[in-house]
């Protein structure tokens, strides 16, 4: 498990998979700002690709999100379109809707950016954000990412577009966050 102040990152259990398509996916508002595909239902007990893992899949690597304190499952994370050659990857992450306002989003980046940094030896991370979610947008930003730019109307949610904030961080501009 890699661990922050507040979160710990860790494999994604089964028993995670339907609280978090339940309480992430399920809500079709929810569901439809967090992917960029059309939401649809899925149906209970099949695989769904957002939340089964493949250990075999090299350019992705989920976690569960727990709280060290509890140990209680608070969301989920994850290092997508890892880039071996660039040394670059991107940064996703949910927080159940009980665990939203508590600083776990924040705490959250700071543990993927020491996993891509120290684990993975990257050089860039980055982040595509709906321009309205200023929670995400404090989390990246405390955590040292700058905005590099906006993709206007680049995303379709709920019959409107939306612009994305695009925001980056490179490996000697990172500032690692004090650990507990």
């Amino acid at each position: 498990m890699l661990k922050g102040n507040t979160v710990g990152l860790r494999a994604r259990h089964e028993d995670d998979i339907p609280v978090l398509r339940a309480e992430l996916f399920d809500d079709v508002v929810n569901g439809s700002r967090a992917d960029g595909r059309p939401w649809r239902p899925v149906t209970p007990g099949t695989k769904d690709p957002r939340l089964v893992v493949d250990d075999t899949e090299q350019g992705r690597v989920p976690f569960s999100v727990v709280d060290l304190a509890s140990g209680t499952l608070v969301g989920m994370a994850n290092l997508w379109g890892i880039d071996t050659h660039n040394r670059s990857a991107h940064i996703g992450l949910g927080l159940l809707p009980a665990a939203r306002g508590k600083g776990y989003g924040t705490d959250v980046v700071a543990v993927l950016c020491h996993y891509g940094f120290v684990v993975r030896g990257l050089h860039r991370l980055q982040i595509e954000t709906l321009a309205d979610n200023t929670a995400m947008l404090r989390s990246a930003e405390r955590n040292g990412f700058v905005r590099e730019g906006v993709l206007r109307s680049s995303s379709w949610v709920l019959g409107e577009f939306l612009d994305e904030v695009l925001l980056g961080l490179l490996a000697e501009d990172w500032k690692p966050a004090a650990r507990s």
